[in-house]
């Protein structure tokens, strides 16, 4: 009951005479929410550009994976633009990416991989096995000198 007639005054109407409930002004509201809802159903293919924002200021070594530093935040950079040969997931420490199999010797100086069919650059042009020995063997990162000391690269 509305506190106007309690206490025995006449209740006075605004200038429409229209007074809403609660249950009306909640109903209009959640109305208003789903008419303002976009349709993303309706969304088309992706087309143009993507714009992809992060809390950093990113430094110029961060795209090439060649002068990767020993820390993990360069790496939300690289995992967006590279593919790797085999990578960590949840689970595994090595799963399988630009390879779809590999196999290590016993002392596991030695790796072959055998690289997916249909693998290409962003220009099209395959992805060969000469094309990654060129990615190791240039690496200059953060294990670059202790995987050279161990004979690891050739």
């Amino acid at each position: 009951m509305d506190l106007s007639a309690r206490s025995g005054e006449k209740r006075r109407s605004g200038g429409s005479g229209i007074n809403p409930t609660r249950r009306d002004v909640f109903a209009f509201t959640a109305l208003g929410l789903v008419a303002g809802v976009p349709r993303s159903s309706c969304a088309g293919a992706p087309d143009g550009q993507l714009t992809w924002g992060i809390h950093v200021s990113l430094a110029p070594t961060w795209f090439d994976p060649a002068d990767t530093q020993g820390i993990i935040t360069p790496f939300m950079v690289l995992y967006a633009l590279h593919d790797a040969v085999v990578k960590p997931m949840p689970g595994q420490p090595m799963t399988p990416s630009l390879a779809q199999s590999w196999l290590a010797s016993e002392d596991a100086l030695t790796y072959d991989f055998v690289l997916r069919e249909g693998t290409t650059f962003h220009n099209g042009d395959p992805v060969t096995a000469e094309d990654v020995n060129f990615s190791f063997e240039r690496y200059r990162g953060a294990s670059a000198s202790s995987s050279r000391s161990r004979g690891l690269t050739s």
